[in-house]
């Protein structure tokens, strides 16, 4: 998966938890809960929704580095390279 396409999916699982997200006023360098108003129960169903779409663990310790869409990006890049 590049990383347009692995954009688009992290996009697309975002909006499935916020619907009334546009994903063309995400700012990748911005914190996304900011952007999108996600409380704690919000984002951890995203996590969650990101692990089963893409089979990737993302531990718990790992949350705190996950905060702009850039940081999810690269971090999802790196564990699926890794495989």
């Amino acid at each position: 998966m590049d990383e347009q396409d692995l954009r688009k999916t992290v996009l697309s699982t975002l909006q499935s938890i916020a619907p009334e997200l546009d994903p063309a006023d995400v700012a990748p360098g911005r914190p996304l809960r900011n952007q999108v108003d996600l409380d704690s129960m919000d984002w951890l169903n995203f996590l969650v929704a990101l692990h089963d779409r893409l089979k990737v663990e993302i531990p718990e310790a790992d949350y705190a580095r996950l905060v702009t869409l850039d940081d999810v990006i690269g971090y999802l890049s790196a564990k699926l390279a890794a495989r």
